[in-house]
Formats: C-alpha cells, structure tokens, sequence
C-alpha cells in the first residue's frame, strides 16, 4: 500500500481549532506533559476537548503581565497630514497582533497635539505610550515614531522611517517595519508584522490550486503562481526573495520544484537531477542550498542541492521509508522531516543531523499506537519543531510543539476542530495554520505564550502555508 504521506495534496494536510484570549495579565498555555497532568477540561460547548493517548489535557497558567500601551493620535505635516490617521491604524493593530500588550482603546481626541503630558497619561494607566508625527518628504514621507516610558517620563527609543506613497504596494510594509521596530525597542525581540504568508488556495472555486500571498494582518493578498493545475508546498528562501514550491510537469506529468523570483515574477524549474517525482521543497538557512524528496517507485529519500552552483545532489535519507517535508534548524546543522520508518503506514515526525546520523523521534509515538504526526517546522531559533498530529478518539488534527532532545514535554496548542500544516513566524512566536470551522476552512495564527487565537482569511480551501523571514525594505 501506498503510504498516504507520498501524496503532494497530503505530504502537508488541513485543517482547524481556535480558543478566545485570556484576560491581561494571564497566559493561558495548553501545556502537555507525556507524564499526564491532574485534570481535563471541558470545551465550551460541553464535550471533553480532545487530548493525546493515555495524556489528559490541562491548561498551566502563568502570571505574565500584558503592559498596558497607548497609541497617540498621529499628526503630519507638510502634507504629511493627509495620511498620519492611516499610518497609526496600521501601527495600533499591528501592536495588538503582536500580543504583547494591552491595547488601550476608546481615548479622548483631546490627547493628541504635539507634546506629551507623562503625568496625565500615567493617571490613564498608560505604561507605553507611541507617538508619530508624518511628514512630506520628496514623492513619499518620513514617519518619525517614539516610544515613552511613561513611568519613568523619558522617550525609550526613536526612529525615522522612510514611507512611499500610500499608492505604492510597499506602503503597509513600510509601515509594518516600524511597528517591528517598537516590538525590539521595549522587549529587544523580533516582531512579525513586517512579513508575509505564501500558501496554497483552490482558484476561483475549482479544481486547481495555486500559490497565494497575504501580509501578516490579512491584507494585499496576492496570486504568484499561474500553472492551471496544481501547485503545492511553498517555502520561502531565507532573505523572504524566492519561493520554492511544487507543481506538475505537464509534458512528462510528474511532480517537479520550481523557483520563483518575487520580485520579477519569473519562475525558474529545477532541473530534474535523476528520474522520480519531487515533492516538499525546503531552502537550507544558507539560501543557496535546498532539500526535497525524491520518489522513485520502490525508492525514496530526501536529498539537497546548490541551485546557485548548479550541482552536489547530496543525498540525506535515501531509503525504503517515506521521508517527506524537511525543515531545518537556524544554524544548518539539524534537520526534522516527517517519515514512516518505524513501520507504520503512518508518518512520525523525526530530527537528525543534517550531515548524517541516527534520526531522533520527537513526535509521541506509543507503541501499538499508530498515531499521525506530519508537517514540521523548525523555529526561526532555538531547537522548537512545530507540527500537527492525530490527537484522542475524535481523529481530529491539532497543532502539536515538540523541542529537539526533550520528548518528556509537549505543547499542544490547539484542543477543538481540525487544525494542520503549521509554519513558524519570524518573531518565534506566532504560527499560521490551516484551520476547519463549521464554515469551512481558513488560516489562523496562534500565539504560542497565550494561546490567543485570530483569524486570517475565512471560509477559503487553503493548504501548507509558509510564513516568510522579516522582509526589509
């Protein structure tokens, strides 16, 4: 039998879960421990949520304070004016994505003007408070942002932001940037607003699927790929400038890797470096080498290859097992990748050094449980692989975080519907999913130290989303 993994549509699958925000001040962290903890919680409509076998799911609360920010009105000028309101609605959602504080909404105009008055906003409960003044400058504008500790009345950081005409396409990034920059200025951690999602949606309600694109809040969202059958499996080069993905040759109707130019559009094929269909492209964190799979009746395995040289086909897992979906570590050095090489029909997800050794289980595999654990992702740091797994007699799917050398714990952070194919965000933070509802499928992304849940898109037929590195200007 045919392992079901070796199917492109299934090699990184769907579907979806969601849980409302906890109140500020609290982190609500679907923690599982392979031990099993004390109690098991009811879902909101009342039927037990789903969990591992043999492992009761638990919430483990943190205390975890949510400093409360304000947003002052943004003024403008020399013609600066026309478009500081739409520069700090971006700014503001974009703090409220982040997670990381409690937005404070609903404050008198009366607070805007020049100037800042630390003692009124500190008797407002302000803790940071953001301020940007737009400015014309040339054919586009100049945003100078500042960050206040209110507390202690001083300015924390600052910064001037080069901003094109709100017409440009790159205006929201430009933006984006420097909400980013207030993320690093309080915490010194990496935000995720300035990045962007590729994966792949069924076009206009038919059979074919293509590559689409989606900034991080859900706007501008794009098609990048024309191929009118199926293209698969997206992967973002490390400089956020080329894609991978997988589509079908129609002249020899097989499986092969192409790369895309985002800047130019241009798509360039990988040449066929031995006879067999070629799945689940990956870029190595060098940006020149890349790793899929290649399936050859009987025989597979993952192998990577210098596109910029044009050679060295290496081969990393060749064998008899199905090894599908490889994802690396920042450093290179590992790789995790989804496989059925204990046996089963049915993929476990496995870590292993890239240049060669025994492969390392991470996935909870039981014995005389098959389970389904597929569709790792490495985080952007750190030794975190995400993926989705079968959890409990529901058969639902859920997102499941697992860490390199340290299977006694794992996060589990989704518990309702149906949720698959997970992708890290650059802050290490966030991941994007493919989720199920009632309405049908959609993206959603999570924040791992919350648990807090946001919908992307709705009520589309998405699959295998990648979410790119921090885009520059």
């Amino acid at each position: 039998m045919t392992p079901p993994a070796q199917d492109p549509l299934k090699a990184k699958t769907r579907r979806s879960g969601c849980s409302p925000r906890p109140a500020p001040g609290t982190v609500a962290v679907l923690a599982l421990a392979l031990a099993g903890v004390s109690a098991t919680l009811p879902s909101p409509g009342g039927a037990q949520q789903d969990s591992l076998p043999g492992v009761r799911l638990g919430l483990v609360y943190e205390t975890t304070y949510f400093p409360p920010l304000a947003v002052k009105p943004f003024t403008g000028r020399f013609g600066g004016q026309a478009v500081a309101s739409q520069v700090e609605a971006i700014v503001g959602r974009d703090l409220g994505y982040s997670d990381r504080f409690e937005m404070m909404t609903g404050l008198p105009q009366e607070l805007g003007g020049e100037g800042v008055d630390y003692t009124l906003w500190d008797r407002l409960g302000a803790v940071w408070l953001v301020t940007g003044r737009v400015e014309g400058s040339g054919d586009g504008f100049v945003l100078v942002l500042e960050v206040h500790d209110v507390v202690y009345g001083t300015i924390k950081d600052q910064g001037r932001f080069r901003l094109p005409d709100p017409l440009d396409p790159g205006f929201r990034m430009a933006v984006h940037r420097a909400s980013d920059a207030v993320v690093q200025w309080i915490f010194g951690e990496p935000g995720m607003a300035s990045s962007r999602i590729a994966f792949s949606m069924t076009r206009d309600g038919g059979a074919t699927r293509e590559i689409y694109i989606i900034d991080s809040d859900g706007e501008n969202l794009g098609r990048l790929t024309d191929h009118g059958d199926l293209a698969l499996s997206p992967s973002f080069s490390p400089d956020g400038n080329r894609i991978l993905y997988n589509a079908m040759d129609s002249a020899t109707l097989q499986w092969r890797v192409y790369e895309q130019n985002l800047a130019t559009g241009r798509d360039e094929l990988v040449q066929p470096l031995r006879e067999g269909n070629y799945y689940t492209p990956s870029y190595l964190p060098d940006g020149e080498r890349v790793a899929f799979q290649i399936h050859t009746g009987e025989r597979t395995g993952l192998f990577s290859y210098n596109l910029r040289q044009n050679c060295c086909l290496t081969n990393l897992t060749e064998g008899r097992s199905e090894d599908l979906s490889p994802t690396f570590s920042s450093d290179g050095e590992w790789m995790a990748f989804n496989s059925n090489r204990l046996g089963t029909a049915v993929p476990q997800v496995f870590v292993m050094p890239v240049s060669g050794g025994g492969a390392e289980l991470i996935s909870p595999y039981e014995y005389g449980r098959a389970g389904y654990y597929t569709a790792p992702d490495w985080a952007p740091f750190g030794d975190r692989v995400a993926f989705h797994g079968r959890v409990g007699r529901s058969g639902r799917f859920h997102i499941l975080v697992g860490q390199r050398g340290d299977r006694s714990s794992l996060l589990q952070l989704t518990a309702e519907g149906n949720n698959e194919d997970p992708s890290w965000a650059p802050d290490g933070r966030h991941i994007v999913f493919v989720g199920e509802r009632s309405w049908g499928y959609g993206l959603f992304v999570v924040d791992t130290a919350t648990g807090a849940i946001r919908t992307l898109l709705r009520g589309v037929d998405v699959g295998e989303p990648d979410w790119s590195p921090t885009l520059g200007g």
